[in-house]
C-alpha cells in the first residue's frame, strides 16, 4: 500500500474519532483513539517513536519524537490547537526531512468539522 492509499485510510479514521469526540481534549487523547482505530484496521502503527538528530556523522543524542508512523511510511502528528502555524509545517517537514518517508499528516483535531483540520504534507511542499 502506498503512502498515499494509507493517507485516505487514516483521513477516514481521523474523522471517524473526531465524530466520536469532538473537538476540545488533549492531544495525547486524539492521538490513543486513532492509533486504536488504525491498529484495528490491521496498520502497524509505531507511536511516539525517537527520531535521533545525526549530525555530520554523529548523533547529538537529542532528537524529535514523532506522534504515529503508518506502515513505516506515512508521518501523523496529531494537535489540538486553535489554528496551524508554520511551526508546525517546519516540524512536519523536518521530520519528513529525517525519515525515509515523503507524506505527513497534519491533524488538528480542535476544529469544528475534522476536514478543516487536516493538512497533506509533501516532502518539497505542502499537497493541498
Amino acid at each position: 500500500m502506498t503512502a498515499n492509499e494509507l493517507s485516505h485510510i487514516v483521513i477516514g479514521k481521523a474523522i471517524e474519532v473526531h465524530s466520536r469526540l469532538g473537538p476540545g481534549l488533549f492531544e495525547r487523547i486524539y492521538e490513543r483513539a486513532l492509533l486504536f482505530e488504525l491498529r484495528s484496521a490491521g496498520l502497524q502503527v509505531q507511536e511516539q517513536l525517537d527520531l535521533p538528530v545525526i549530525y555530520k556523522g554523529q548523533d547529538l543524542d537529542i532528537g524529535y519524537r514523532l506522534d504515529l508512523l503508518v506502515e513505516e511510511k506515512l508521518i501523523i502528528e496529531v494537535k489540538a490547537i486553535e489554528a496551524f502555524d508554520d511551526i508546525h509545517m517546519s516540524q512536519i517537514m523536518t521530520y519528513l526531512r529525517l525519515t525515509d518517508c515523503s507524506l505527513g499528516l497534519l491533524m488538528n483535531f480542535n476544529v469544528p468539522l475534522m476536514k478543516q483540520g487536516i493538512q497533506r504534507v509533501v516532502l518539497g511542499g505542502p499537497d493541498r
